[in-house]
């Protein structure tokens, strides 16, 4: 009866700590949804883009589209 008892415990414990991580996984990815994204110059050329200063952006590249700051 007693390892009944400490089995539920230890399943109940499990439960409520992956439904806190979930909770944290999600308020993080809330936060960084509304962020601007900036990119130095040289950050847009590693990327494999050509940072358009005239227009203050990354052209080409994993960061297309973004700010250039």
């Amino acid at each position: 009866m007693r390892i009944r008892r400490i089995l539920a415990a230890v399943i109940a414990t499990a439960a409520l700590a992956g439904l806190g991580l979930t909770g944290v996984a999600t308020a993080t990815a809330a936060t960084n949804q509304g962020a601007p994204s900036f990119v130095t110059p040289s950050e847009c050329r590693q990327g494999g883009g050509m940072p358009d200063l005239a227009d203050n952006l990354c052209k080409g590249g994993t960061h297309d589209g973004e700010s250039v700051d």
